[in-house]
């Protein structure tokens, strides 16, 4: 059991990355902040979960598989 939570907290983690580093300090490079600090700025704290954090886009158009 202790295996699963330890691959859960690591797949937690990749996806708080979104994109990964360096799309996350190309986002501050341009002033900007990412989605999920959007929200944190946005919402009070303890006020929003989230739902669905490991879901994967399935689009093909464009290259975007390679994304």
């Amino acid at each position: 059991m202790h295996d699963i939570l330890e691959q859960l907290e690591k797949k937690r983690a990749a996806a708080r990355l979104g994109g990964g580093e360096k799309r996350i300090t190309a986002q501050h490079a341009k002033g900007k902040l990412t989605g999920r600090e959007r929200l944190e700025v946005l919402l009070d704290e303890g006020t929003f979960e989230e739902w669905d954090m490991f879901v994967e886009h399935r689009c093909v158009d464009f290259g975007m598989q390679d994304n």
